[in-house]
């Protein structure tokens, strides 16, 4: 069983049992690739319904209009949050944030360990020394101010331990 159109095309001496074969798989193949291509189909339909559930394209669109209205807000609280951070951060620096305390019994026979030693430093290292000398007599203190962690005036055994524990605090 030859045609005109099998010999013009070239293949006049295939057996047809072998183009129908060919053409069977062919068509499985096809088959298999539109179910696939249905399971697809169906999977992306129900996501697309559950997004647009009860919605049209006006509320839709007042929706995503309210999300860039939020991300605008948030964008301004997110920069004021940076400069107070900024401002709480400088105002920090002249805070008391090191602490130094050595208590001493300023005369062996009192005994008790009630006299003491009050370093407060910044950041910058600067700040004072508390010395609070306890005696039978009553309670004397005295202050020292410490610039840059330096002291102008010569600083006694207990507020130099005082100092360098702020310092190293």
């Amino acid at each position: 069983m030859t045609s005109p159109l099998m010999e013009y095309l070239g293949i006049a001496g295939l057996d047809i049992a072998w183009l129908f074969i060919a053409l069977f798989i062919l068509m499985i193949v096809m088959i298999v690739l539109m179910s696939i291509q249905l399971a697809k189909y169906k999977k992306l339909k129900k996501r697309y319904e559950r997004f647009m559930k009860g919605k049209d394209a006006k509320s839709l669109e007042q929706d995503i209009i309210a999300l860039f209205e939020d991300n605008k807000f948030i964008k301004n609280e997110n920069e004021k949050n940076r400069k107070d951070i900024r401002e709480i951060m400088r105002r920090m620096e002249y805070c008391y944030q090191k602490i130094g305390l050595i208590k001493y019994d300023a005369f062996n026979q009192m005994g008790g360990k009630l006299s003491f030693c009050l370093c407060l430093l910044n950041d910058k290292n600067c700040g004072f020394i508390l010395n609070s000398v306890h005696s039978s007599d009553g309670c004397y203190s005295y202050t020292k101010e410490i610039k840059k962690g330096e002291c102008e005036i010569a600083l006694g055994e207990e507020e130099k331990k005082a100092l360098d524990m702020a310092i190293g605090f």
